[in-house]
């Protein structure tokens, strides 16, 4: 994936499921094909939730640990 800045950031830490990946969702929604998203959540069950879901809908999801509280995902928009 490239170094470019996201062109969107969501913190979506502490934020239950399914909650996060609606939010991501509504926000890839609003993005045009090619934007990134930055997506910060918690890591167990929201990462293992949001980035298949995020995949299922045809998006590009980096996943970049940047500690053991917290997971950056990195999210090409696929959308049309």
């Amino acid at each position: 994936m490239t170094e470019r800045l996201p062109d969107r950031q969501l913190d979506l830490c502490g934020t239950p499921c399914p909650l996060n990946f609606i939010r991501c969702r509504l926000t890839l929604e609003s993005m045009t094909a090619g934007q990134i998203l930055q997506v910060d959540l918690d890591p167990g069950e929201p990462e293992e939730m949001v980035v298949p879901g995020l995949r299922r809908d045809g998006h590009q999801v980096e996943v970049q640990p940047i500690s053991e509280a917290r997971v950056r995902l990195m999210v090409i928009c696929s959308c049309e």
